[in-house]
């Protein structure tokens, strides 16, 4: 019987150590970078979506996607799939999935935990965001945007998350996922949830999954 408690009690302290811990970074599989449509194909098939199945995506799938969206294609320099004003890679791309808030990594092609909670449905207004399977937020950085005043901020922010944001519809129409880009978020309320700082901004969002049958 003491055996038995002591073993209970080890267990415990384990799981309670665990927690503490908090959740750790997910190490996305390495990106497929032979597969897919040709472009001219994907540029045709290339549309926006409000019809989401709730399936969740594979780790491949999402693995391949965030590659495509904002991933590093030149790792002797970390440049990335999409451009950036002075390379400044001032868009960071958050994933709200059902098991919580990410950011992710793409130096390490990592989803780093930000929120054990899911807030799917914070991040837009139109009531499939709840259920879609991945929610991408795009904030920018400004404290990135060097020797740029206010007004170039904005604008280069907002043409750097829409490079980001083509690359993700041409990923999806390729891969035959749904897609659409949306404006109406409460900014405001997302970014306190998401704890982000005075100067960092949501510029869009995303949502992608497999279409509804």
């Amino acid at each position: 019987m003491i055996k038995r408690i002591l073993a209970v009690t080890v267990l415990l302290l384990f799981a309670g150590l665990s927690f503490a811990e908090g959740p750790k970074q997910i190490k996305l599989p390495p990106p497929d970078m032979k597969g897919g449509k040709p472009l001219m194909a994907a540029l045709k098939e290339r549309k926006s979506s409000r019809s989401f199945s709730p399936k969740p995506l594979p780790a491949a799938v999402l693995s391949n996607l965030l590659w495509a969206a904002n991933g590093v294609n030149r790792p002797v320099n970390g440049r990335r799939t999409a451009p950036s004003a002075l390379n400044w890679q001032e868009v960071d791309i958050y994933v709200a999935t059902a098991d919580g808030l990410y950011l992710y990594s793409a130096k390490e092609h990592a989803l780093i935990p930000v929120l054990g909670r899911d807030v799917r449905a914070l991040t837009g207004k139109q009531s499939f965001v709840a259920g879609a399977p991945v929610n991408l937020v795009y904030v920018a950085d400004y404290a990135k945007m060097f020797r740029a005043s206010d007004e170039e901020r904005q604008l280069y922010a907002a043409a750097d998350t829409g490079f980001i944001a083509q690359n993700v519809y041409l990923f999806c129409a390729s891969e035959g996922l749904a897609a659409v880009v949306r404006g109406m978020v409460d900014k405001k309320a997302l970014a306190e949830v998401m704890k982000l700082r005075k100067d960092q901004r949501i510029i869009l969002t995303q949502t992608v999954g497999y279409p509804e049958q």
